[in-house]
Protein backbone atom coordinates (compact mmCIF):
# COMPACT_ATOMS: atom_id res chain seq x y z
CA UNK A 1 0.00 0.00 0.00
CA UNK A 2 2.68 2.27 1.00
CA UNK A 3 4.63 1.45 -2.42
CA UNK A 4 1.28 2.78 -4.20
CA UNK A 5 1.01 5.91 -2.74
CA UNK A 6 4.89 6.34 -3.42
CA UNK A 7 4.36 6.17 -6.84
CA UNK A 8 1.11 8.02 -6.99
CA UNK A 9 2.70 11.02 -5.31
CA UNK A 10 5.91 11.46 -6.94
CA UNK A 11 4.77 13.23 -10.27
CA UNK A 12 2.98 15.55 -7.22
CA UNK A 13 6.56 16.14 -6.16
CA UNK A 14 8.04 16.37 -8.92
CA UNK A 15 5.44 19.24 -10.44
CA UNK A 16 5.82 20.82 -7.35
CA UNK A 17 9.62 20.98 -7.44
CA UNK A 18 9.27 21.88 -11.41
CA UNK A 19 6.70 25.12 -10.21
CA UNK A 20 9.22 25.99 -7.37
CA UNK A 21 11.94 26.77 -9.76
CA UNK A 22 10.03 28.41 -12.64
CA UNK A 23 8.41 30.39 -9.58
CA UNK A 24 11.66 31.77 -8.13
CA UNK A 25 12.75 32.28 -10.93
CA UNK A 26 10.15 34.82 -12.15
CA UNK A 27 10.47 35.92 -8.31
CA UNK A 28 13.77 37.02 -8.77
CA UNK A 29 13.14 38.75 -12.40
CA UNK A 30 10.24 40.13 -11.28
CA UNK A 31 11.07 41.79 -8.09
CA UNK A 32 14.66 42.99 -9.84
CA UNK A 33 11.86 44.97 -12.42
CA UNK A 34 9.47 46.13 -9.92
CA UNK A 35 12.10 47.26 -7.30
CA UNK A 36 13.61 49.55 -10.50
CA UNK A 37 9.94 50.79 -11.11
CA UNK A 38 9.28 51.37 -7.97
CA UNK A 39 12.35 53.66 -7.59
CA UNK A 40 10.87 55.27 -10.33
CA UNK A 41 7.49 56.10 -8.79
CA UNK A 42 9.03 57.20 -5.54
CA UNK A 43 11.01 59.60 -7.28
CA UNK A 44 7.93 60.93 -8.97
CA UNK A 45 6.29 60.92 -5.29
CA UNK A 46 8.73 63.23 -4.61
CA UNK A 47 8.19 65.22 -7.54
CA UNK A 48 4.63 65.62 -6.66
CA UNK A 49 5.62 66.80 -2.85
CA UNK A 50 7.32 69.35 -4.28
CA UNK A 51 5.02 70.67 -6.61
CA UNK A 52 2.22 70.88 -3.91
CA UNK A 53 0.14 68.04 -4.53
CA UNK A 54 0.10 66.19 -1.59
CA UNK A 55 -2.80 63.64 -2.31
CA UNK A 56 -1.29 62.82 -5.90
CA UNK A 57 2.25 62.18 -4.05
CA UNK A 58 0.70 59.77 -1.16
CA UNK A 59 -0.78 57.58 -3.28
CA UNK A 60 2.34 56.90 -5.30
CA UNK A 61 4.38 56.31 -2.14
CA UNK A 62 2.01 53.82 -1.43
CA UNK A 63 1.94 52.53 -4.98
CA UNK A 64 5.90 52.23 -4.66
CA UNK A 65 5.91 50.71 -1.18
CA UNK A 66 3.17 47.99 -3.11
CA UNK A 67 5.78 47.06 -5.72
CA UNK A 68 8.97 47.30 -4.30
CA UNK A 69 10.57 44.48 -2.80
CA UNK A 70 9.45 44.26 0.39
CA UNK A 71 5.65 44.77 -0.87
CA UNK A 72 3.50 42.37 -3.67
CA UNK A 73 7.27 40.27 -4.37
CA UNK A 74 7.32 39.67 -0.74
CA UNK A 75 3.87 38.26 -0.58
CA UNK A 76 5.02 36.07 -3.49
CA UNK A 77 8.03 34.67 -1.71
CA UNK A 78 5.85 34.12 1.25
CA UNK A 79 3.44 31.96 -0.90
CA UNK A 80 6.37 30.38 -3.07
CA UNK A 81 8.07 29.24 0.27
CA UNK A 82 4.31 27.98 2.04
CA UNK A 83 4.25 25.65 -1.61
CA UNK A 84 7.93 24.37 -1.13
CA UNK A 85 7.02 23.71 2.25
CA UNK A 86 4.21 21.21 1.05
CA UNK A 87 6.76 19.84 -1.17
CA UNK A 88 8.99 19.01 1.75
CA UNK A 89 6.20 17.70 3.68
CA UNK A 90 4.95 14.96 1.15
CA UNK A 91 8.22 14.19 0.39
CA UNK A 92 8.81 13.87 4.61
CA UNK A 93 5.97 11.34 4.27
CA UNK A 94 6.88 9.35 1.80
CA UNK A 95 10.27 8.56 3.74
Amino acid sequence: MRLLIRILAAPVVVILTLFVWICSAILYCSAYLLGLAGSLIGLMALVMFISGSMRNAILLLILAYLISPLGLPMAAAWLLARVQDLRYEIMDELG
